[in-house]
């Protein structure tokens, strides 16, 4: 549904990330989850991760990004905020905080902000606003998030991360022509759609089977590490297609993409350009594309980026461990 505003208002969406997570304990401390508390593509955190069975509140580290004009000296409006607001329809309950700026004339801004363990029951909604005077109306929204994150107080999983969109073919015989020049490949990754598809290879036999994941033991494990490594391919490819298509400001300047690549390359920068807000990072690696140099030093990082966010060394360590037991029960 299309909404119409009888004043002007930024034409994009306001892209929220969660940046970090943690609990504070009824003995006063505060346990500080990984990242595996939050999944950027799933757009969810869950605080149930660390499993303790009592805690007093939640922090959840914010980072937003308004769209291009929407700090720009020349804009319509005045007096602009940027505001996290978590709903929980369960409870009744609706907290509201402001983001803070984190330089003049920056797009990004950022935050904090606090769940009670008493206020919720279960999910709650978190979503940003940008509100500003415009024509001498204060408080009017000038642009918000299009996708809400979800905070869920008792999950231990975020909804499992990066989810794959896999298809089975044989490249060798199959209708679509694009995929029978790589008829020696297991699979292949395919980002030109909305989504990104891993095409599977019927023609290695037995392979299909073995993704299928229905075995036990051994079986089980290098289903597993396939998936993976499918993972690492693909969020090796959603990068490269994303930085590869960025559109351009008229200063020059890299746009995140609005759709959920955006929030990927949010996911994956700061490890591919450590210790560079977001913004700062993407122009980096868009010199190092479009330059003479730097592209091609980047790619291990990127490649690194893709192997943590893809849970590789956890399902390596999966099938060691089960080849280690395997080896001592034929021992004995």
């Amino acid at each position: 549904m299309k909404f119409f505003y009888p004043y002007k208002r930024l034409n994009r969406p306001v892209a929220l990330r969660v940046t970090s997570a943690s609990l504070k304990l009824l003995d006063g401390t505060r346990d500080h989850l990984d990242t595996s508390a939050f999944s950027i593509p799933q757009r969810t955190v869950a605080l149930g991760v660390a499993q303790h069975e009592d805690w007093l509140s939640g922090r959840i580290g914010l980072s937003a990004t308004l769209p291009p004009g929407a700090v720009a000296s020349d804009a319509p409006w005045s007096d602009l905020r940027v505001l996290a607001v978590l709903t929980d329809g369960d409870t009744n309950v609706r907290t509201t905080v402001d983001l803070r700026q984190e330089t003049p004339d920056s797009k990004e801004w950022s935050g904090e902000i606090e769940v009670l363990r008493d206020d919720h029951v279960g999910r709650a909604e978190l979503t940003v606003l940008a509100v500003a005077t415009v024509d001498g109306v204060r408080g009017r929204t000038i642009a918000e998030t299009d996708a809400n994150w979800t905070v869920d107080v008792t999950a231990e999983e975020p909804l499992g991360g990066l989810r794959l969109d896999v298809k089975q073919a044989s490249f060798s015989k199959s209708a679509r022509e694009w995929l029978r020049p790589y008829a020696d490949a297991p699979w292949v990754v395919d980002t030109s759609g909305r989504l990104p598809l891993v095409m599977v290879n019927t023609d290695v036999e037995g392979f299909a089977d073995l993704l299928g994941g229905e075995a036990g033991g051994m079986e089980n494990k290098v289903h597993e590490l396939l998936v993976s490594q499918m993972a690492t391919d693909v969020w090796t490819a959603v990068f490269h297609s994303a930085v590869g298509d960025l559109e351009i400001e008229p200063d020059g300047s890299p746009v995140f993409p609005v759709d959920w690549r955006g929030e990927v390359l949010r996911e994956m920068l700061p490890d591919v350009e450590p210790g560079l807000s977001a913004e700062e990072a993407l122009r980096r690696v868009h010199r190092r594309r479009t330059g003479d140099t730097g592209w091609v030093e980047l790619q291990t990082r990127v490649h690194y980026a893709a192997v943590r966010r893809a849970g590789a060394r956890q399902a390596l360590a999966g099938v060691l461990r089960a080849l280690q037991q395997n080896n001592r029960e034929n021992t004995q």
